[in-house]
């Protein structure tokens, strides 16, 4: 099946069809949601947390990001995959902006980039589409930025705060994003925003009124334990599995349970009386 371009999920969005995304991290990860038949993957700077065991997004590296990005196109070839410019890659101008995003595309061979913010980097996506990438936006939480918004809460829940918000995906969409990633928004606003554009707005703690879901693969998996965000449904329960089997393998190899017979490789015929004979005359 070929890969999903831009112009794939617009006319996703017009024709009614939800879009399923997913962040990943690795190889074999992505190597799952294309066989699963994921629509987008998204290699989210919350690897940090996911990969690196860090409180946040923010010490994550472009160098990480890119050789994260690399591992997932080659497990998913042909589903179309997202980078996220972490922080510190496009903040201080335009210039620095465009050459971490065409890393993403030269480097890691990605279909877009995604940055957080709306009305304040409206010059930066400007000069990325120049430079020729797609540039999926992302408003509401903003993790990146989370010290400013009072930690990582939900936005929107006022007028004056829903408004903001509306204002940063009308900025965003004049200024060319070809997707738009709304977060931890109430579901009248983001379904507001998705009425209003006429490019895909999908949504991660947003509801239902949206073109398309995103989740983080470490939650939707249980692989991550720290916390679980109030918008996440869990389909599996691996950091449980993978403690047990864990476990079980501890107490086999203390128990001398581990390993047997048929974990073992043998000498060639005949030739173990020879090692016998070697192993009496070296004593």
């Amino acid at each position: 099946m070929p890969r999903k371009s831009v112009f794939d999920l617009h006319e996703m969005k017009r024709a009614g069809e939800q879009i399923a995304w997913l962040t990943a991290y690795d190889y074999p990860t992505a190597t799952f949601e294309e066989a699963a038949g994921i629509d987008m993957i998204l290699v989210g700077d919350s690897l940090g947390m996911c990969v690196y065991g860090y409180p946040g997004t923010v010490p994550v590296t472009m160098d990480q990001c890119i050789v994260h990005s690399e591992a997932v196109r080659r497990g998913a070839p042909n589903t179309f995959v997202v980078g996220d410019m972490p922080l510190g890659s496009y903040q201080a101008s335009d210039e620095d902006a465009v050459t971490n995003a065409i890393r993403f595309l030269k480097q890691a061979n990605v279909d877009a980039i995604k940055l957080e913010g709306g009305v304040r980097t409206v010059s930066r996506v400007r000069a990325i589409l120049d430079a020729g990438v797609a540039v999926c936006g992302h408003i509401g939480l903003t993790p990146q930025s989370s010290g400013q918004l009072g930690g990582h809460k939900a936005q929107g829940r006022t007028l004056e705060s829903a408004k903001l918000v509306v204002e940063d995906a009308r900025a965003l969409y004049e200024a060319g994003v070809q997707l738009l990633l709304v977060e931890a928004v109430p579901p009248e606003v983001a379904g507001f925003i998705r009425a209003e554009l006429p490019i895909p707005v999908l949504g991660i703690g947003a509801g239902s009124d949206v073109d398309g879901q995103l989740l983080i693969v470490s939650d939707v998996l249980g692989t991550f334990a720290a916390f679980t965000p109030k918008f996440v449904k869990k389909y599996a329960d691996l950091a449980a599995v993978s403690t047990a089997a864990l476990t079980e393998y501890v107490t086999d190899v203390r128990g001398g349970a581990f390993p047997e017979e048929q974990h073992c490789y043998r000498m060639l015929a005949g030739e173990n009386e020879k090692f016998t004979e070697y192993a009496k005359e070296t004593r």
